[in-house]
């Protein structure tokens, strides 16, 4: 459907796409995951064409787009800040698209009405047409502003972090609805995001954007459990991560040696999942084919289904241990209190000195 083909950008000679290629599928959602600075708007902005790549192209169902203005490309794009027309109602601002776009524009009245009113109903705002901008909630915002892009039939819809500004409760809310949105639609989104649960939650693929480069496209379970570099795991925090190196087929680590499964040339990275890991029981033994380490204890956090436990590490950094409630009771521990932190040896993740995974292993005991 849509083809990125070594799409390049930088500005004051600072690259903020680089050689960036993607396959976009017909009837998909797309996360796209990276830190601040990563490049995610960036590329938003080459696709919808606002802005001009330095090299690469852009290819929509077998068409060179990579020249063409925007409002020719068939894209839809939702920022992050509505861009709605505050002298205009709700129903204006929908159909604004429709009565003005220079190629093929709805001019008749009955038609507007009904692709307004069909658009609207899709996404739950039947009864506020006749209210004015400043009338309307963040959430209701939105909707206007995605029900503004998508009556116009765009083959991809573009979302530059479309639910950054709403509150935690509403941005769930939200969550569901765009999956509702696009399944209804067959219309593909791109969605940009810094939030990795929202990341993982949404995409039916996943891509982690780093320094404009992609570092990984896959489903979420797989990024989530197979994270293709060390920044990846990092990105979709989830993994407490160990710097070191191979010695007598051990990791070792100021933190400890601990035992590597599978023979790998050399290491420079060591990544246990937070809920791989556990806290043994005073006068319990590490079991057989584990690793462990000593920790102070600094904190606990109830996040309602699960705790998360937090470790000071010999070195200084921190470790995570999450506890799923529906599986364990929760546990307490005094402040800086000494506790052992354990793990099967098979479920570390392994990365060499560049941070590339070496070692897939399957996730035993964790979930």
């Amino acid at each position: 459907m849509m083809e990125v083909r070594a799409l390049a950008k930088a500005f004051s000679g600072v690259k903020a796409i680089d050689e960036f290629s993607l396959q976009v599928h017909a009837d998909e959602y797309l996360t796209l995951l990276g830190p601040s600075g990563s490049g995610k708007s960036t590329l938003l902005r080459l696709l919808a064409g606002l802005e001009k790549p330095d090299s690469g192209s852009i290819w929509l169902n077998g068409v060179d787009i990579t020249t063409q203005p925007t409002h020719m490309r068939n894209l839809g794009f939702v920022q992050q800040k509505y861009a709605l027309f505050p002298h205009l109602n709700v129903i204006d601002n929908v159909a604004f698209g429709l009565r003005h776009r220079e190629l093929d524009p709805v001019t008749d009245p009955a038609r507007v009405e009904k692709r307004v009113a069909d658009i609207l109903e899709l996404v739950g705002l039947t009864d506020l047409g006749g209210r004015m901008v400043g009338q309307l909630s963040g959430g209701q915002k939105q909707r206007v502003s995605l029900a503004r892009t998508l009556v116009t039939e765009p083959k991809v819809c573009l979302l530059d972090e479309p639910l950054g500004a709403l509150d935690a409760n509403l941005r769930e809310r939200m969550t569901v609805e765009l999956q509702k949105i696009r399944r209804a639609l067959g219309v593909t989104f791109m969605h940009v995001t810094g939030n990795e649960a929202e990341a993982i939650a949404m995409g039916d693929r996943m891509i982690v954007l780093d320094r404009g480069r992609l570092l990984q496209v896959d489903p979420p379970d797989t990024i989530f459990t197979v994270p293709a570099t060390i920044d990846v795991a990092r990105y979709i925090n989830a993994y407490n991560i160990l710097s070191g190196t191979l010695s007598d087929g051990r990791f070792t680590s100021s933190n400890g040696a601990f035992p590597v499964v599978g023979d790998v040339p050399e290491l420079g990275y060591y990544a246990v999942r937070y809920d791989a890991a556990h806290v043994l029981a005073p006068g319990e033994m590490v079991p057989d084919g584990s690793a462990s380490m000593s920790a102070r204890f600094i904190a606990s956090e109830f996040m309602g289904s699960q705790i998360i436990y937090i470790f000071r590490r010999i070195d200084g950094g921190t470790f995570e241990v999450v506890r799923h409630l529906s599986r364990e009771d929760p546990a307490s521990y005094e402040r800086d209190q000494q506790c052992t932190i354990c793990w099967h040896a098979a479920d570390a993740l392994l990365f060499d000195v560049k941070g590339r995974l070496v070692m897939d292993n399957s996730m035993r005991g964790a979930a």
